[in-house]
């Protein structure tokens, strides 16, 4: 099971995952690149030089500890590369980090007031961006750096943000149940005799949860940001608004 399994909520689901660009594995690995080039150039210049002796054997240590600590090194930035991810649920962005000692940061979507993304001609061609959020809390994910396809991310996440006020309103209806034939009645005992009589419409009706005051009143206080944002149309919010009436 991957470890971002474990985070998960109760009924909260992966919607996108993703990681920075290779680019910043590349950045991040330097050192331990320039340990190899450093290596490769001091074996030319031994061949060129054709040096012999105790310091033949010098440089063939130095080259060999260069190596050994280069190569160490970028399977270092691999792990690290490998494990830092950036994931949005259903309820929240997740950023994890850390190949040994776990580190996580999570924004709540309810939180989020928008996202702004940066991206540099460079970083067009070669599909990466810096990806802002901006959030009502102080704490959290602010800045997602050299994201890997920071468009789709930040798209996923505004209609996970999107699908969360609609469920957290009441506007979202839930899905009604499979419908069921009616049963026949049986006839009477003695013969010819009619069954019973049909059950009333208004009995078989489930019956709705009443809300109090409290909770309409914020219930229509999110349906009212909805329409005013555009989510839902004047039409949908008069309909919610009237069934939620009823329950009152």
């Amino acid at each position: 099971m991957a470890y971002i399994d474990s985070m998960l909520a109760s009924g909260e689901q992966p919607v996108k995952r993703d990681h920075q660009h290779w680019f910043v594995l590349l950045a991040d690995s330097r050192y331990g690149i320039l340990a190899i080039l450093a290596a490769i150039a001091l074996l030319v210049l031994r061949g060129a030089a054709n040096i012999t002796g105790q310091a033949d054997v010098l440089i063939g240590w130095v080259v060999l500890v260069l190596v050994v600590v280069g190569l160490a090194y970028i399977g270092w930035q691999i792990l690290r590369y490998v494990n830092e991810e950036y994931v949005v649920t259903s309820r929240r962005v997740l950023q994890l980090e850390g190949v040994i000692n776990k580190r996580v940061m999570d924004s709540s979507l309810e939180k989020i007031n928008d996202a702004v993304l940066t991206q540099s001609l460079f970083g067009r061609i070669f599909g990466f961006g810096d990806l802002d959020i901006l959030t009502a809390s102080e704490t959290g994910i602010s800045r997602l750096r050299m994201l890997r396809q920071a468009d789709d991310f930040k798209r996923a996440m505004l209609d996970a943000k999107h699908e969360l006020e609609l469920e957290l309103s009441g506007a979202r209806p839930l899905p009604s149940p499979p419908l069921r034939s009616a049963p026949h009645p049986e006839p009477a005992p003695g013969g010819g005799g009619i069954g019973a009589a049909p059950v009333s419409s208004a009995s078989a009706a489930p019956n709705r949860a009443e809300m109090s005051a409290d909770e309409l009143t914020r219930t229509l206080s999110s349906l009212a940001d909805l329409r005013d944002r555009g989510a839902i149309s004047a039409e949908e919010y008069e309909a919610k608004k009237a069934d939620l009436l009823r329950r009152l």
